[in-house]
């Protein structure tokens, strides 16, 4: 396998102290990049990762070549268009998903969907050949589709809520735990309502919903939300309500997909989730875990994974919270060199057996989303840090490796796929101000069935694994599918004999974010020309009337 080659898209300049150090970090970032992703290239491929102790690969979530789908889109973010198209084409000439594995659903729905979702609305940009009416159709979205349809067997339960566990060419075994994680059931709206307005086939997008409904109900009186159900009974196996490992992305795609879709609904169940966080879990900006029937604590621990939550915080305009609980991160950072899995806050020091430090972005994310709204110099400071500490404590001579202890820096045999998808992505973008995904709507281009939709103009939106999706591509599609639809009514109606019209005053339909009993009006379809609830998102951020 040839190596790719490293593609410096801008040479730094000798003026400009703080732009030419800018310029110094993304280089190096790409460096970082091109070591990790050669070492796959030429030690792991096809395995799904690299092995970067014993310079070898190991297959871990379903023998997908997980590594290239995962950074597919990561080679865009660097300018390597050439590349892009090599393993787009790669992919689709050797990856099947007819095969006898069992899979994680939540896993392979933002690893592997998202990323060939990502990959399919960026081909363009990447100088690929396009089918006509792309976005809306394409191999990489039918890949994309295609195992997105091997998961639908998983959401076959009495609450709607899927299995966590899919056989890719069996479905759900008999067998198979009926308990899952809140967060593998609650993060699949972007993924699948993508698939479902790209496609114009409503099931996917039909079964997130059915799961985030399902899941709204079983909240405690508290407001809050456990961390494992059992998907069949609907019942709380574990009872602790928190923002980290096991919850985490389920918040992030109510906000998400508030967002991309435009929907009340999504923003109004996060906002209440909001109310009952900060009641019952947040102290001296920091957010232990509770539970949650009753709001005692259960575990006063800091967990890598939460450090998404000021980004979050300020995709909702809440900087200031955001800006306070990143510091306590980001002093947790400094202690160590990297994020250990758990903290203990009362003692200010890991937790046994949790000290290791994958890799993770959820920091450095947090970090880019708070630069961008407030240019704050703190946050590009993490980033410098976070390059320093990760090639120095992490890299070998087959690319990056697992910190097993952030104690005393030892290593795991281990670099997953994350690491090129989000960490180094997220990186990027904070020392690139003018990369297209910070696109402002100076820049777009033409899709669509009549080549007449703006694509690419910007808001980007990125999925839990930080794959990029363009909320302007799926309205484009399904415009089309709705006058698809439209049509097909009329020529219908035609050759049937005339009906007396409804009432169409007296259409209503309910909404799982009301208060019982308490109904809205049908809106008739049109265009959003206007956002939702008088807020507007730009670059990821959504701004109300007072801000």
């Amino acid at each position: 396998m040839l190596k790719a080659q490293i593609l410096l898209s801008r040479t730094c300049p000798i003026t400009e102290f703080a732009v030419c150090f800018t310029c110094l970090n993304r280089d190096r970032i790409k460096s970082m990049f091109y070591h990790a992703y050669n070492s796959y290239l030429e030690k792991a491929y096809p395995y799904d990762e690299l092995r970067p102790l014993t310079c070898d690969g190991q297959d871990t979530w379903g023998s997908f070549s997980l590594t290239l789908i995962d950074a597919l889109d990561t080679l865009l973010v660097l300018g390597n268009h050439t590349e892009f198209q090599r393993v787009a084409t790669l992919l689709q000439d050797t990856v099947d998903f007819d095969t006898d594995v069992n899979a994680s659903v939540f896993e392979t729905n933002i690893r592997v969907v998202g990323g060939l979702l990502s990959a399919h609305l960026l081909s363009k940009r990447a100088g690929m050949d396009v089918e006509e009416g792309w976005p809306c159709s394409g191999p990489l979205l039918r890949m994309a589709e295609d195992v997105a349809r091997k998961l639908l067997p998983a959401f076959q339960t009495p609450t709607g809520m899927p299995y966590g566990t899919v056989n890719l060419l069996r479905g759900v075994n008999p067998g198979e735990t009926p308990v899952t994680c809140t967060a593998g059931v609650g993060t699949f709206i972007l993924e699948f309502s993508s698939l479902s307005r790209l496609t114009g086939d409503p099931v996917f997008e039909n079964v997130a919903r059915k799961a985030l409904r399902a899941l709204w109900r079983t909240r405690s009186d508290l407001g809050l939300v456990g961390n494992h159900i059992d998907v069949i009974t609907s019942k709380w196996v574990a009872q602790d309500a928190g923002i980290g490992a096991g919850v985490d992305s389920y918040f992030e795609y109510l906000v998400k997909g508030a967002i991309m879709l435009q929907d009340e609904e999504l923003l109004a169940m996060f906002h209440e989730f909001d109310k009952s966080i900060k009641n019952y879990t947040k102290f001296d900006d920091w957010y232990l875990w509770v539970q949650m029937h009753k709001g005692t604590v259960s575990m006063p621990v800091f967990q890598s994974l939460e450090a998404f939550w000021p980004g979050l915080q300020s995709l909702i305009g809440d900087i200031s919270s955001a800006t306070k609980t990143f510091h306590n991160y980001y002093s947790v950072w400094r202690q160590f060199g990297g994020l250990p899995e758990f903290y203990s806050i009362p003692q200010g020091y890991t937790v046994d057996k949790r000290e290791g430090y994958p890799l993770r972005p959820e920091l450095i994310e947090s970090a880019m989303y708070l630069y961008k709204a407030t240019g704050d110099p703190t946050f590009m400071q993490l980033g410098r840090d976070a390059v320093e500490s990760i090639d120095k404590i992490s890299r070998v001579n087959c690319g990056f490796a697992t910190v097993k202890d952030v104690r005393d820096h030892k290593l795991d045999n281990r670099m997953e796929s994350f690491f090129l998808a989000e960490t180094i992505k997220y990186l990027y973008l904070l020392f690139d101000p003018e990369n297209f995904l910070h696109n402002t709507g100076t820049e777009f281009e033409l899709g669509g069935l009549h080549g007449d939709c703006i694509l690419g103009a910007g808001g980007y939106v990125f999925n839990t694994e930080a794959h990029p999706l363009d909320p302007a591509a799926l309205h484009c599609c399904s415009r089309y599918q709705s006058e698809r639809r439209e049509l097909q009514d009329t020529l219908i109606s035609l050759s049937q004999p005339l009906r007396p019209a409804a009432d169409q005053s007296e259409e209503t339909q309910e909404s799982i974010a009301l208060k019982p009993g308490e109904r809205r009006t049908a809106r008739a379809l049109s265009c959003p020309t206007q956002p939702f609830s008088a807020k507007l998102a730009v670059m990821g951020q959504v701004f109300s009337d007072d801000s």
